[in-house]
Parts: C-alpha cells; structure tokens; sequence
C-alpha cells in the first residue's frame, strides 16, 4: 500500500453582500466570503490538500481566477473535479482533517453537515472526515472578522 500526505491553506476577505459558505453548506450570516468563486475556504483549503498529496499543483493551477468559467463556481463541483482526478491516479481518500478559522459567526451547528457535504463528494463514511472550527480570540485580521481562513490535512491510499 502506497500512501500521501497533502496540506492545503486558504484565505479570503469577508464582504458584505455576499453569502456565506463553508464546507459546501450555506451559513447564515451578514456578510460572505470574497472571490471569483463561491471562496468556500475550507473546500479551498481540502482540494488543495488533495493536490498537493497526488503531485497536481494547486487549485489557481486547475481553476484560474482570470478565467469566466469559474466565476462564482461552487467549490463543491471543483472538488468533485479534483476528487474523480485523483481517483484516475488510483488514490483513495483514507481520512481528512478541516479546521476552519473564524471569529464569527459561531459554526458549530453547521459542522455535521459540513463533514456529511464532503463524505458525499469522497463516496466515503462521514468518519474518514473531520471538520472543526477554531475561534481566534480577537487576535489579528482573523480576530477583528475581516476574513476567514481554513486548514486541511489529507492522507490518501492507493
């Protein structure tokens, strides 16, 4: 059995006028994240984890923010892309670790189905994924609720 490790980190700036989604759900708030996608940071964050675990550049490689296609695209389907991609290459998805950084709004009433939206993209158990939020206490950008940011952790076998 082969296995890969894949990190992945995104950021985006919170907006007014936009909405909000994480982990492929839509969470209720004033304000959204900004992007020429829907800047799910914490989809961002897992599908750049995939890539860099198989070797295939990052998402601005496969999706580029100068291209009209993906113009508000659904992270969800670019995962999904990336996803069927890495499985050409034979790879399965052994588990995923999502923390994703926000000062607010509160998120975990949101994280069951968050992790049951990715588990659906994986064809996985809801098991294999984890999907948790951090506060950042006030500190920094982050801590003032300019943005949002996410990590992920990914560990495939083939």
């Amino acid at each position: 059995m082969s296995l890969r490790i894949g990190q992945g980190f995104d950021f985006h700036p919170l907006v007014e006028g936009r909405r909000l989604v994480l982990g492929g759900v839509e969470i209720q708030h004033s304000s959204g994240l900004q992007g020429h996608s829907d800047a799910d940071v914490a989809v961002h964050a897992l599908a750049n984890a995939i890539l860099g675990a198989v070797g295939e550049g990052d998402l601005g490689r496969h999706f580029p923010d100068t291209d009209a296609r993906y113009k508000d695209a659904d992270s969800i389907t670019l995962l999904s892309l990336i996803w069927r991609r890495a499985a050409e290459l034979n790879w399965g998805l052994a588990n995923a670790d999502i923390t994703i950084f926000a000062q607010r709004p509160k998120l975990g009433p949101y994280l069951f189905a968050m992790r049951a939206r990715l588990a659906a993209v994986f064809g996985v158990d809801p098991s294999r994924l984890n999907v948790k939020a951090s506060n950042p206490e006030g500190l920094g950008a982050l801590g003032r609720a300019e943005g949002m940011a996410a990590a992920a952790i990914v560990l495939l076998e083939k």
